[in-house]
């Protein structure tokens, strides 16, 4: 049963497109008198991680839970969520984003791959209200950075006279924009996502019991998006005293080949599914070359390694492969659920070709 707080303004669905939605488009309406100690606006919200966050953090008290939406047929979904309000929020229009941060204290942050220069400008507008907002939790990738580590990006982890992948860089741009912005914030750099390489091939799954992509043999801690969702609420609810500038590598609890992936997959649901070995040059073809170079670091061993972190965090063991697949989250999603969602990426489609250009600010 919702609490009686969470309520929806009807609105319209006759737009085809959500772009011109007024900022008035959304709103809610409250029955309680007690304030709130924060207000969060979880961004990305209908985000495999992003819902996680609105569900933890829904039942947590003291939180109210702005959820931010690009898509008005998605609100019903979110205020079901138990979210307190839902937003129109575009990361490519700047006219949104102060009426989605009225009274917000802190802050979810996630954003696609290919929208990294206007993150960039939203991680500077955020600057500018540095005595309202008091925390931001950013999702990242585990990977190059200059806080905690040092890296050269002109020498590549295994292929000599080559530079480390774009994708890579443009994760730590991504941190250093918030960091350069002032705002207390927390990152979680997390290992490829559970179902992230398998969600191109789903059609081909039910129809002929098999998938394909370069990774061979090599084995790779891949994370469950639910444990990143559980991580995020945590940091939130702690707040900045306990994880302001602080940066954790979220990954899954054991190193998993594709044939592993595939045998838990295919237990999952009851039928055979195999892996079949494609060439880097076939993927390319796929998927275009900044995430075909960066693919190229599941093959080498950057990244294997199983982190604490989590665990330090929680005080449980990462999920895995398996769990994931068949134990709902937060949300009341499985991962066999997740896998059938919306995606970026599509087979013939270069997503990065445009965003290649970025420039770190």
């Amino acid at each position: 049963m919702l609490p009686a707080c969470r309520a929806l303004r009807l609105i319209s669905t006759s737009m085809t497109h959500p772009a011109p939605l007024s900022l008035q488009s959304f709103s809610t309406f409250s029955t309680t008198s007690v304030k709130p100690t924060k207000t969060v606006l979880v961004t990305s919200a209908t985000g495999r991680i992003g819902k996680e966050v609105v569900a933890r953090l829904a039942k947590t008290p003291g939180f109210r839970v702005k959820a931010a939406v690009f898509t008005p047929s998605k609100a019903e979904y979110l205020t079901n969520l138990g979210a307190d309000e839902v937003v129109h929020f575009d990361l490519q229009n700047a006219e949104t984003w102060g009426e989605a941060l009225k009274e917000v204290d802190c802050v979810y942050s996630a954003s696609l791959d290919p929208l990294l220069a206007d993150h960039l400008k939203f991680s500077a507008y955020l600057g500018t209200l540095k005595d309202q907002i008091k925390h931001v939790v950013r999702i990242s990738c585990m990977g190059a950075d200059t806080n905690t580590a040092s890296y050269d990006p002109e020498t590549h982890v295994s292929r000599p006279g080559a530079a480390i992948p774009l994708m890579l860089q443009h994760y730590w741009w991504g941190e250093k924009s918030l960091i350069d912005a002032g705002v207390p914030v927390t990152v979680l750099r997390n290992n490829f996502f559970m179902n992230h390489l398998l969600k191109t091939d789903i059609d081909q799954i039910d129809n002929s019991g098999w998938f394909s992509n370069p990774l061979g043999d090599a084995r790779n801690s891949f994370v469950c998006t639910n444990d990143i969702g559980e991580a995020a609420a945590l940091c939130l609810q702690e707040g900045p005293e306990s994880h302001a500038d602080k940066f954790y590598d979220l990954t899954g609890p054991t190193p998993q080949s594709m044939h592993e992936v595939a045998g838990d997959l295919g237990e999952a649901l009851g039928k055979t599914v195999s892996y079949r070995p494609q060439s880097f040059s076939d993927f390319e073809a796929d998927f275009g070359p900044t995430r075909a170079e960066f693919f190229e670091y599941l093959t080498n061993g950057f990244y294997t390694r199983c982190s604490p972190d989590f665990y330090n965090l929680t005080g449980r063991r990462p999920t895995s492969y398996k769990e994931y697949l068949t134990i709902p989250g937060a949300a009341g999603e499985t991962g066999l659920d997740e896998l059938r969602q919306d995606n970026l990426w599509k087979k013939g489609e270069d997503a990065m070709k445009d965003a290649a250009s970025t420039v770190s600010q």
